[in-house]
């Protein structure tokens, strides 16, 4: 049994990494066909989206499948089939509702984003009406991946995921390519077929689970067969304590989106106070998609290192084991810390070959990237901060410290755009995001009496092994620079790779040489160095 939990949890991980690198690549040969007009009109439709998404399907698909899995270990599989018929209907008038809210409003968002210039305020209500059906699909999808994985099937799940987002770029890149270079249409229309690729991503990846449910079914069935039937209980109340749970974290999952949303929402406004409303755009395009991709990157491998560990913080609080705890907090921030500080600092360091690799060389690009990069770092103590009250069951205090942060963000976004563009932006996100973290911190501080001098001290620490790396690496790449120019997409990658390589071989030397990269990982590192030490060997008996 726990062999077969451990083989679906990696599989559902890898379907996972494999399709949020999939979302990420996909962005260079978009920006290639679109260009800032369409990645622009692009981004004012996904930012709403995703708020959207998160509110319809407010956690239930999750929470659904914890369920099943519980009542399917009491033999009382009735109830997961109920629970899991009743949360398709539900799921599926939410997504409508959504959907038909984002349709309805979008003038009024479009408005909102941008201000009323009539021609401008048609396409972006064009592009968010297209994105806006996926809202149908979206969340009844996910409530049958929640039913799979409740029954520990994780392949369904991974398996959707990758079709869905196959599909959706496959159709955005060809869509957008076929009315732009065959058809010569219409920037807007390009766009808007796009967007509605979220729409045809979703049904592939619901036909996936349309096939397994129709293979499975059988076994399904007979599980209801073996139904022990001695317990009675409520939909109503169950969904009473799944809302309950849950919308602490819609609120988390959507942070970033909220933060984004205050961006589009005042960004022109406070360019045009100072008479840039032309660049207005092109600027926001920067900030909130073309740099937000690239930064998002080492928060999605850093926390899913961290969030890992947060299970065994629950076990450890709910057992009373204050050691145990505080070990599992400590590992939480410094792995956290380790992979997250190295590679914002790495990406502010190499911006500018980075941001032409991506998409083209811009020196306001490179700039803001640069500037946006260790955000990274606020982004990943956020979202582990959030997960481990959670952990100890103090969740309430994730809506307080959102809403700080978000307060924060909304007083200061227009003044600290008025004064400093792009950058102003990018401060007010800081300011709000470590306001929330602070909250969280103090917080988790107070409740799981956690002493944080130990990942003070190791902070230090990494902070020297992280300024040494970038001594290094800057000196190698002030040298390629005389042989290399940034300019250039194959020499920028030239640049990123080498420059990259000697960053990773000084930082992992000073983790090894100190002792914290074996107390951090474990034996993992053993194995990566026996593998690395065979791999060179086989290299000496080829020569």
């Amino acid at each position: 049994m726990q062999s077969k939990l451990l083989r679906g949890t990696f599989i559902l991980t890898v379907g996972t990494i494999l399709s949020k690198i999939l979302g990420l690549i996909y962005v260079i040969p978009f920006f290639q066909i679109v260009g800032r007009e369409g990645t622009v009109l692009y981004q004012f439709s996904y930012v709403p989206y995703t708020i959207f998404i998160s509110i319809a399907t407010a956690g239930v698909p999750l929470a659904v499948s914890k369920f099943i899995s519980k009542y399917n270990a009491l033999e009382e599989y009735a109830v997961g089939r109920k629970l899991f018929k009743s949360g398709l209907v539900i799921m599926l008038t939410t997504g409508i509702v959504a959907f038909l809210i984002m349709y309805l409003a979008a003038p009024m968002l479009a408005e909102m984003s941008i201000g009323d210039e009539k021609a401008d305020l048609e396409n972006v209500t064009t592009v968010m009406r297209a994105v806006s059906f996926a809202l149908i699909v979206v969340p009844f999808m996910s409530l049958i991946r929640g039913y799979f994985q409740g029954h520990q099937s994780m392949g369904p799940s991974a398996l959707s995921q990758v079709v869905e987002q196959i599909v959706r770029i496959t159709f955005t890149l060809l869509g957008a390519y076929i009315v732009l270079q065959v058809f010569h249409g219409k920037m807007v229309t390009a766009v808007s077929v796009a967007t509605f690729a979220a729409f045809t991503g979703a049904i592939g990846g619901l036909l996936v689970l349309f096939w397994y449910w129709y293979k499975r079914k059988p076994y399904l069935d007979e599980l209801l067969t073996h139904d022990k039937g001695t317990m009675d209980i409520s939909i109503k109340e169950i969904y009473k304590e799944i809302f309950i749970s849950a919308f602490p974290f819609v609120l988390v999952g959507i942070a970033n989106p909220l933060f984004q949303a205050i961006d589009q929402f005042t960004f022109t406004q406070a360019m045009e106070a100072i008479g840039k409303k032309k660049v207005a755009e092109a600027y926001f395009s920067i900030l909130n998609f073309e740099s937000h991709k690239i930064v998002i990157i080492p928060v999605s491998l850093a926390t899913g290192f961290s969030l890992a560990l947060v299970p065994s913080i629950t076990k450890a609080f709910v057992e009373g084991n204050g050691k145990s705890l505080n070990h599992q907090l400590n590992q939480t921030f410094q792995v956290l810390l380790f992979l997250t500080l190295p590679a914002a600092i790495g990406l502010s360091l190499l911006a500018e070959p980075v941001y032409t690799a991506f998409y083209e060389h811009n020196l306001l690009g490179a700039g803001v990237l640069s500037t946006y990069a260790p955000v990274a770092i606020l982004f990943s103590l956020y979202s582990v901060t959030a997960a481990i009250l959670q952990g100890i069951n103090e969740q309430r205090f994730t809506i307080l410290s959102l809403l700080v942060g978000l307060l924060i963000k909304l007083t200061l976004n227009i003044p600290l755009i008025e004064l400093m563009e792009i950058k102003g932006a990018v401060l007010a996100t800081t300011l709000g995001y470590s306001a929330s973290i602070i909250i969280n911190i103090i917080v988790i501080k107070k409740f799981a009496k956690y002493p944080f001098r130990l990942v003070w001290r190791r902070s230090l620490l990494i902070a020297i092994f992280a300024g040494l790396m970038w001594v290094g690496t800057e000196v190698v790449y002030r040298v390629l620079l005389l042989f290399l120019s940034p300019e250039s997409k194959v020499q920028s990658v030239a640049i990123i790779l080498i420059s990259a390589a000697v960053g990773a071989g000084i930082y992992f030397y000073l983790g090894l040489k100190s002792g914290l990269a074996r107390r951090l990982f474990g034996n993992r590192v053993d194995r990566l160095l026996s593998k690395l030490k065979l791999f060179g060997r086989r290299k000496a008996v080829e020569n």
